[in-house]
């Protein structure tokens, strides 16, 4: 399967990558891409064959690979990364909040949302029998 953005998109669209960080960025684009596809199978829906119909989908999937790329880049691998820290003084008081408990790749709900992945099926069953449809003058239709 190919990936949905390459090494020249996260440098266009992004910044230039270190070359401590091309390799890792290399193996997040597989990861990412198949991970997406996951997550459209989920609502039976094929990214390849939607991002192949519609250039201006496959724009906005390239722009979410490399979203979930770069969040995933600037997480520190060395500690535990905080999006909130707080100290006080004489009452010995330090709190922080962690960015992604575990670690680990996180796409958005927001990014699946603008690629339409995030929409509720909705739908009836008839739970008395066949369904007979109606016809123009409100009468059901007679075998």
């Amino acid at each position: 399967m190919s990936k949905f953005a390459t090494i020249e998109d996260i440098e266009n669209l992004w910044r230039p990558l270190r070359e401590s960080e091309k390799d890792r960025a290399e193996a997040l684009l597989e990861i990412i891409s198949d991970s997406l596809r996951e997550e459209a199978y989920k609502v039976d829906k094929d990214l390849d064959e939607i991002s192949e119909k519609r250039p201006s989908y496959k724009s906005v999937l390239k722009s979410v690979v490399v979203d979930v790329v770069a969040r995933t880049l600037l997480t520190s691998t060395e500690d535990e990364p905080m999006t909130q820290y707080s100290q006080s003084a004489m009452g010995y008081s330090v709190s922080g909040t962690f960015l992604v408990p575990g670690g680990g790749l996180f796409i958005k709900k927001s990014e699946l949302k603008r690629l339409g992945l995030t929409r509720q099926k909705f739908g009836t069953m008839e739970i008395y029998g066949d369904y007979k449809e109606p016809r123009l003058g409100g009468y059901y239709e007679e075998d």
